[in-house]
């Protein structure tokens, strides 16, 4: 008996460790920008600024301007679009804080995210560190490899990557 019980055990919790769902993917870019933390924050620092900057962008729908429960919808020129709330602005501290209201799978392979955009100084300027948690586009146990793990990491990656870049640009192209 207290074999046959020690072995349903056993199984129970296999399934139970296999049914764990996904886990928070984090993601961290950053790029140091031969400028004044004050002058990125201008090209940058308002939520919805992202168009001016961000190569990847169509075109953004913002309301609310830079205070917490602003939103803004930002189009990407692969088509999708971004639905995100405010939910921290600090231009003191040159950073906000948002998160995705409404996932849209073909913008981003993401069912939820949450992100953080920071000017710090640095040596040689500013340091802009773009960093946040994702969870997988499809939250299943086994999700397709286009929803997985490693393509919401790739596509969210990519995506900061390509910003900083572009804000890097952006600044120092104002020199």
């Amino acid at each position: 008996m207290k074999r046959s019980i020690l072995t349903l055990g056993v199984l129970l919790m296999a399934g139970f460790a296999h049914a764990h769902g996904p886990t928070p993917i984090k993601v961290v870019e950053k790029v140091t920008i031969a400028a004044d933390p004050k002058a990125v924050w201008a090209v940058a620092g308002s939520f919805g600024s992202i168009a001016k900057w961000h190569p990847d962008v169509a075109s953004v729908k913002a309301e609310g301007g830079d205070k917490a429960g602003a939103t803004r919808d930002v189009t990407l020129k692969k088509g999708g679009v971004l639905k995100e709330g405010l939910d921290e602005y600090d231009e003191k501290e040159l950073k906000y804080s948002y998160r995705m209201s409404d996932p849209d799978l073909t913008a981003l392979p993401t069912s939820s995210y949450s992100m953080s955009f920071i000017v710090r100084p640095a040596a040689g300027g500013s340091e802009v560190e773009w960093y946040g948690r994702l969870y997988r586009g499809d939250t299943g146990n086994e999700p397709p490899e286009e929803l997985n793990d490693e393509a919401a990491k790739a596509a969210v990656s990519g995506f900061l990557r390509a910003g900083l870049d572009g804000l890097k640009k952006a600044v120092e192209s104002k020199k």
